[in-house]
C-alpha cells in the first residue's frame, strides 16, 4: 500500500507542476489587474490536467486515510 502511496504522490507532484500558471491571476489581486474576474474557460489538455489532479488528490487522501486507520 505504501508503494501505491509513493507512486500517487510522485504523479500528483508531477501533474501539479504541469498545470498552467493560475497563480498569475493571484498576482493581479495585489496589482489590481482587471483580468482577474474574467470568465476564462479551460480547454483541451487543461481540462485533462485539472481532472487528473483532482483524481490523484482524492486517491492520495483516501490512501492516506486507509493507511492511518488500518495501520498499514
Amino acid at each position: 500500500m505504501k508503494i501505491v502511496l509513493i507512486i500517487v504522490s510522485i504523479l500528483l507532484i508531477a501533474i501539479v507542476l504541469l498545470q498552467s500558471g493560475k497563480a498569475e491571476s493571484a498576482s493581479n489581486i495585489i496589482t489590481g489587474g482587471a483580468e482577474l474576474f474574467a470568465n476564462r474557460k479551460e480547454r483541451g489538455i487543461e481540462v485533462v490536467i485539472t481532472r487528473t489532479t483532482l483524481v490523484l488528490a482524492v486517491a492520495f487522501m483516501v490512501i492516506c486515510t486507509v493507511c492511518s486507520v488500518f495501520g498499514l
